[in-house]
Formats: C-alpha cells, structure tokens, sequence
C-alpha cells in the first residue's frame, strides 16, 4: 500500500472466514491475535445471506468493535484487516476493508503488501473514467477487475491479478465467494486454516489460526489463487512464473514467535539467528539480555551458544505499542522512553551483552544503550541479530527511503559511537539465511534479504527512478 514521500509504512494483516455462524467473532478473535502487525486502524465486512455490510474505524480493533457491533454483524463469511498506512494517510476512507456497492453485486477487500506499479495503473485507469474512493493502492485490483474482458469472475479476477505488481496478499469478499491471492514471490505470509465444523480461515499468521481453534490447513503458495465457497476449497493459479521470495524480515522482526512460515517456527528461527551470531560476533561479558519482546528468541540463542547467562536485563511496559510501528519519529521516540526500563539489579557493575532483531532509524538502539548505562552496566555490547538494513522495501513495510536507515547513512564504526556502545556486531546474511532454514532451493534460502544487500527480486516500476536517485545521492556516505 504506497505511501506518499514523507509518509512511512509498515505491514498489515488480514483475516477472513467462511462458512460458521459466528463470523464476525471468529474475525475479531483472529485480528485481535494480528494486531501487532498493524495499529491504526481495523474493520470487518460481514456477509449477512449474501448482503455485506462493513465497520471500520481508526484506532486498535478492541476500541474499534464493541459486543454491540458484533452482535450486529451477523453472518456466515467474514474479512478483516488490522492496517498500518503503507498507501496513502491514515484516514477512515483507507481503512480496510474497502467496500464497493455496484449495482449488480457487491465487494470488499483486504490487502497486505504494496504494489510497485500502483501509481501507473491508477493513472491509466483515471484516464479510462475510473474514480478511485481512496488514496490506498489496494483500491486498484478491484478497478482491474470490474474493466476485465474475461467472462466469469474468476477469471477476471486472475486477469487483475497478473497486472499489479509488487508484494500483495490479497482477499476478496463477494455475496457467494471468498478469494484468497498472493503474490508471484510469496511476499507476505498467508495460510489456510480449517474449523472444526469444517469452516475454512485464511489469515497472515499461523497464530491467527491458533486464536480461534482453527487447523492448519496448508501455506498459499505464490502465485496462487483460492476460492471458498459453498462447494467448499478449490485452488487455481493465476501464474505459474513465480518465485518464492518471503520477506525476511517476517522472520526478523514483524511476526509473532508462535507463528509458523512456510513450516518454519519463528521463535525457532530467531533462536538460530542469536547463536549463529554469538559464533560471528563474540565478546567477553557477563551476561546476555534481550530487547523486549521480538528480540527475546535471538537472545536466548546467543546466550546458549556463548555460554554467558540470560538474565532479564530489560522490562517491557506491556501495554505501550511497538517503537517501529509507531506512525511518527516523534512517537516512536516517546514510545521508547515509555515502553522500556533497566533492571538495575541485574545489571549494575556487568558486562552486557544487548541482543536486539534490528536497527532501522536507531531511535531505539541509543537509548536503550544509554538506559543501560544509567543503570549502572560497566559496558554494553550492542549485537544485532541480522544484518544491516541499507536499502529500502518496495514490498509493505516500513522503509521505504534509504534516508531513514542509519546504516545507509553511517558505517558500522560510527554506528558504535552513535549509539555509545562498547561494540557493535551484525548477522551476516549467509547466516541469516541459514538461521531461517527454508531449504527450497531457491535463491538466498527462498527469502528476500534486499533490505541489506540490495538486490530485488522483482523490477521497481514506479519506483525504480527515485530509488536509483538517492541511491545516488547516498553514494558518497555509504560505507560498507
């Protein structure tokens, strides 16, 4: 979902059922369990006998749905979607689902990712007579769709399908059908679940399915289109040019530890990616802690293989948002003072060792450095577990400008003294990848790690010029 220039953007996560009377529940329990992918705003669209109807509204899905409202929103089919604007501002007009009300049917979608050929088609299809009902890029598919030539509504639907580009996981509610796509590189995680009254959920995380009794049923895979409907699950492709290219920084930072990918345990994986980096980046210290909560796995892992102990150097005020998530630099700098405190019994006097998933902007990395500092820790021993983030993403998450990431603008060395670490140390990617394990035998272990070596899977598009531009303009301060 593209933003504008000075917006940033972040993921998103979608939820959608078919085929139980408690719908609308079932879609609040699993975007309730999905809310750290997105906290700006929530809405479901019921389908109520063939009739949809949708409610929205700004802000985290307990303070958007009341019992009244779901009590309401009655129906056998359901979407939802937890949003954090990645095309266009954070208003109620791009909160998704999107609803259209044409005079022969009815849709509504939900979208997680980013379309690098947004810009083009909107524009082509302005000039054909296309009135757009919001700034978001996820609007477009349905444009494509309704201008389809195809004759039956699968098919137009692969037909719109194949001309947008760019990281989507897309679903789409009709009065006799739910779609599920994804993408040709598989961007965006999304599974299939089963309920036991033989319902079906589609959603972005495995611990979705978790929240609300359902079994997995299987991952979607690129390329893919699936239809749910009173026939039950079919599943079709819509391109058969793919290749699997999951984000990695699912894996890194943005999904929850209990969720599975692609038959990988998150949790499992981020433990990996801390003891390969206590192999790559040792040091002599006391003790290991982690920056609550994502960075927790890796940090176990590297205290497991360096032998040092784990010790809960750090508490988190669980009822802050995520830093990263944060919409504004301004909140996102709050949010760290608010979320974050030493233990100082813990750390007073020692030799730490602070694990943490990332550094995007830095915002975070200094502060908790110097939280520790304050609380007395004789050094602090900065270690990331994963490599660092110098390119944008053009696929859904929140950096989209080689301007906000530190490690575009700053070597490694200036990086320490940024942050006033005693040292600083990063994944390779060689071991992020193998960290992963995917084992797929497609290019780097199936996952897209361009964020840190540059090398996109896919064209740009519409992107492509200003990216080429401040790669430019970054040259001379880009220091390896």
């Amino acid at each position: 979902m593209q933003s504008q220039v000075s917006s940033l953007n972040e993921e998103c996560g979608i939820f959608g059922v078919w085929g139980t009377p408690d719908a609308a529940f079932l879609t609040y329990c699993g975007l309730f369990s999905l809310q750290h992918r997105g906290q700006e705003g929530a809405g479901i669209t019921i389908n109520d006998n063939g009739q949809l109807r949708t409610k929205r509204g700004l802000g985290l899905v307990n303070d958007v749905f009341k019992v009244t409202d779901l009590q309401e929103l009655q129906g056998q089919a359901a979407i939802g979607h937890v949003r954090y604007s990645t095309a266009g501002s954070n208003t109620l007009e791009n909160i998704q689902p999107l609803s259209f009300n044409f005079s022969d049917t009815q849709f509504a979608l939900a979208h997680n990712g980013n379309l690098t050929n947004a810009l083009t088609i909107r524009k082509n299809l302005e000039d054909q007579g296309a009135i757009y009902h919001s700034s978001s890029d996820s609007e477009n598919l349905m444009h494509l769709i309704r201008l389809s030539k195809e004759e039956t509504l699968d098919d137009q639907v692969k037909d719109a399908l194949r001309q947008i580009k760019g990281g989507f996981a897309y679903l789409l509610l009709t009065k006799d059908r739910l779609y599920a796509a994804l993408d040709p590189n598989g961007f965006r995680p999304l599974v299939v679940g089963q309920l036991p009254n033989g319902g079906y959920v589609v959603c972005s995380e495995t611990c979705a399915l978790d929240a609300v009794g359902a079994k997995f049923h299987c991952d979607v895979q690129p390329g893919q289109l699936l239809k749910i409907d009173e026939n039950g699950l079919s599943v079709s492709e819509y391109t058969t040019n793919t290749q699997l290219a999951i984000c990695s920084m699912e894996f890194i930072y943005f999904a929850r530890p209990d969720s599975d990918i692609y038959g990988i345990n998150v949790h499992s994986a981020r433990k990996n990616m801390g003891a390969l980096l206590a192999e790559e980046q040792p040091v002599e210290a006391d003790l290991v802690t982690g920056v609550p909560n994502s960075s927790l796995s890796a940090a176990m892992g590297y205290a497991q293989a360096s032998g040092l102990p784990y010790e809960m150097g750090l508490v988190k005020n669980q009822y802050s948002a995520r830093t990263f998530i944060q919409p504004t630099q301004e909140l996102r700098e709050q949010g760290v003072n608010m979320k974050l405190s030493a233990v100082k019994g813990v750390v007073a006097g020692k030799r730490v060792v602070l694990v943490d998933d990332s550094i995007v902007r830095g915002t975070t990395s200094r502060r908790i450095v110097k939280l520790l500092k304050d609380a007395g820790a004789a050094e602090v021993h900065l270690r990331i577990a994963s490599p660092p983030l110098r390119y944008p993403c053009f696929y859904g998450i929140d950096i989209q400008h080689a301007s906000e990431l530190i490690a575009a603008n700053q070597s490694i060395a200036e990086m320490q003294v940024t942050f006033g670490a005693d040292s600083l140390g990063f994944l390779s990617v060689p071991s992020l990848i193998k960290a992963v394990g995917l084992k797929t035998g497609e290019p780097n272990g199936s996952l897209c790690v361009a964020y840190f070596d540059g090398k996109y899977p896919t064209p740009l598009y519409d992107y492509q010029e200003s990216y080429e531009q401040e790669q430019a303009a970054l040259k001379h301060c880009l220091k390896v």
